[in-house]
């Protein structure tokens, strides 16, 4: 029976059992045991034992005479895919003239803080780009590059790209800081080395546009008189205008 206390509430009596059915649970059957061969290992025979050294190689023997998966690199270099992000290059224009116009969008773009670019204004008299500056210093830390492609996305011209060279290694830290020198592409046949004026008539849309194809008798002109030994002049030639109307 239970008690009823002043504040109303119900509190078991003390002769009262807390589990009724508990009598039932005072001789619980015994749980067997379980079959010893279902845990125990077998013993193995004495010509088992002395070959278990030798079963850890097992994988090993079954492929050792198989053909290799991995590359064989460097003895074997196996071209790469078209849109590899490898080591970067500065482009130019079809008459020699630089691509970049040192926006620093790159620089900016970078998350990893390895583009620093300074920029400089273009004059009548040293024309590095097609437009009113150029990236006068350029620079790329590959100790930090991690080949993300942000940078190239970034670049208004498409003066920074990246091209399929991954053999990006040196013995000294500091060589691996690319500059300006090593970013820029080689002149193509009829290109000119910069500075030098651009196409006559011409402004940086055409050149975007892709309107200048190649070095015009002005321009080539212009670095004979100012450069005679200029060994980009044997190439560009004196071609006839190169710019479309």
């Amino acid at each position: 029976m239970s008690a009823q206390t002043s504040d109303n509430n119900l509190v078991a009596s003390p002769d009262e059992p807390d589990n009724p059915d508990a009598g039932a649970l005072t001789n619980p059957e015994p749980v067997a045991d379980p079959d010893p061969q279902l845990w125990q290992r077998k013993k193995k025979g004495p010509l088992a034992e002395s070959l278990k050294a030798v079963a850890g190689f097992g994988v090993t023997f079954r492929n050792f005479f198989r053909p290799y998966v991995t590359e064989q690199y460097p003895f074997e270099k196996v071209p790469t895919q078209p849109r590899y992000h490898g080591r970067h290059q500065l482009n130019r224009y079809p008459d020699g003239l630089e691509k970049c116009v040192g926006c620093e969008l790159c620089a900016w773009a970078c998350p990893a803080d390895a583009i620093y670019v300074e920029a400089a204004a273009n004059t009548p008299e040293a024309q590095y780009s097609a437009g009113e500056r150029y990236g006068r210093v350029y620079e790329i830390n590959y100790l930090r590059c991690i080949f993300c492609g942000m940078c190239i996305e970034a670049c208004p011209t498409r003066a920074l790209t990246m091209s399929n060279d991954y053999e990006i290694w040196d013995d000294n830290r500091e060589d691996l800081i690319f500059e300006k020198d090593r970013l820029l592409v080689p002149l193509n046949a009829g290109m000119l080395s910069t500075p030098h004026p651009m196409a006559s008539g011409t402004s940086d849309m055409d050149y975007y546009n892709g309107s200048v194809t190649g070095a015009t008798p002005d321009q080539i002109d212009w670095v004979a008189s100012h450069r005679p030994q200029d060994a980009s002049l044997v190439s560009a030639g004196k071609p006839a205008q190169e710019v479309k109307a």
